[in-house]
């Protein structure tokens, strides 16, 4: 019980106490069946994340079975031929740790946060799951079945759910990115134990997977355990499936309407933007942080503070590997009309396409910009993904000391020039959700 106690203080005490100003210093190396180790050493509080990325989301599906990466995600906690179904948590739990995954369009991402002394444990767990997990039948009708109450809580019965779906198949049509994570019902129902014994020997291996560990760790130890534990693993064999093409940019402004059970009007607008790592999607990035970072950017100053047209309103960069999409959202207050909510929000994007920032606001967002770059690596498991992220995306993982120099870069006349090329009507998905009492 001291143990538990000892390490949920440390845990609220910010997960590994991390100097703003220090370098963060990580050796990398590979094993011979491809899998990539990336290891953080620190010693400031005894705790250590462990995390695998697998370069697979949804993206790399087969048409006709969506949903198959973030199935995995819930059907690789099955367990394995030495661990019994549910144990996998429990082992975690019990040794004072904790652990998640989650899955995105382009990847999927598993990790433990363990007293420094369970290294050992979470390295073996990993190490289970991705040598020969557990997929059989039984495991894939109960998971099947937690998909779907997960869809039902968080898309179906939840107001606005179905944002991304209308937004990225609006945005996307019928490219890879037209379907989001968690696919659909139809095509998990429809998927045979052959569907998924194959999509797990294709992309569970160790050549499509990045091994980052952050945390108080003696490298030599952690480099002997990998050896035993992932060295034996056999390097994939089937071709792993990887678009690159960047799916077809819009022809025309798209704009839908969505009768929902919500009480409050709102707007979703989804600008096709450019893909991660570039310097246009950095000067997304600023653009986001100009718009809507705080009570003092030009959306929420002037819709929710001055005007008082909306609850909220913000817009945010959705970066992807091979495209992007610049999303502004928003709900109306009561009695206002969506065609005025929508006008004013116009109204500070275009403006945002007319006239250069000043160089106040310029320095402003550089500030707030560098903040978020230190507060993403201000804890252990920030430190492991972030590593694993930029290796994996951007083929170098010491942007995550580098990547600020990418925004300082971008003067005030490109913030300019990037927002005329992508914030235009032509360029985007509005979508109008209006209380289903309205419908005619």
């Amino acid at each position: 019980m001291m143990k538990k106690n000892l390490l949920g203080l440390v845990l609220l005490l910010g997960m590994g106490s991390l100097n703003a100003q220090t370098k963060i210093k990580f050796e990398e190396y590979d094993l011979d069946n491809g899998l990539h180790v990336i290891l953080h050493e620190d010693h400031s509080t005894p705790i250590v994340a462990v995390s695998v990325l697998y370069h697979v989301g949804s993206k790399n599906e087969k048409e006709g079975r969506s949903g198959f990466a973030h199935f995995f995600e819930h059907l690789m906690f099955e367990g394995s031929p030495n661990i019994e179904r549910g144990e996998y948590m429990e082992l975690v739990q019990s040794n004072g740790g904790q652990l998640n995954a989650n899955t995105s369009f382009d990847r999927t991402f598993y990790y433990e946060i363990l007293p420094s002394n369970q290294l050992e444990l979470g390295l073996w767990l990993e190490s289970e799951r991705m040598f020969h997990a557990t997929v059989d039948m039984q495991g894939v009708e109960t998971q099947r079945e937690v998909v779907k109450e997960e869809k039902r809580l968080r898309i179906d019965n939840q107001p606005y759910g179905s944002f991304q779906e209308k937004m990225f198949g609006a945005a996307f049509k019928d490219s890879y990115y037209g379907i989001p994570p968690i696919g659909t019902m139809e095509d998990l129902n429809a998927a045979e134990i052959a569907d998924f014994e194959d999509f797990y020997k294709t992309f569970y291996a160790p050549n499509n997977a990045t091994l980052s560990i952050a945390g108080d760790i003696d490298i030599d130890q952690a480099k002997e355990w990998i050896a035993k534990y992932f060295s034996g693993i056999p390097t994939g064999t089937n071709e792993i499936p990887r678009p690159t093409e960047a799916p077809a940019p819009l022809a025309s402004q798209v704009i839908d309407t969505v009768y929902d059970n919500i009480q409050l009007p709102g707007v979703f607008i989804g600008y096709r933007s450019p893909k991660q790592g570039t310097k246009e999607a950095y000067a997304m990035d600023m653009i986001s942080t100009i718009l809507s970072d705080g009570q003092s950017s030009r959306l929420y100053k002037s819709i929710v503070d001055d005007n008082q047209l909306g609850l909220v309103v913000q817009s945010f960069p959705f970066t992807l590997e091979n495209a992007g999409l610049f999303i502004t959202f928003g709900l109306a207050n009561q009695g206002v009309d969506l065609g005025d909510f929508i006008k004013a929000i116009d109204d500070e994007i275009n403006t945002m396409t007319q006239e250069m920032i000043s160089e106040r606001d310029y320095q402003k967002i550089q500030n707030k910009l560098e903040n978020q770059f230190v507060s993403t690596n201000g804890s252990m498991a920030g430190i492991a993904e972030s590593l694993a992220n930029y290796h994996v995306y951007y083929g170098d993982a010491n942007l995550i000391n580098t990547e600020i120099k990418e925004y300082r870069k971008i003067d005030r006349e490109y913030l300019l020039e990037v927002a005329k090329k992508y914030l235009r009507p032509e360029n985007r998905v509005v979508l109008y959700y209006l209380p289903k009492s309205e419908q005619q």
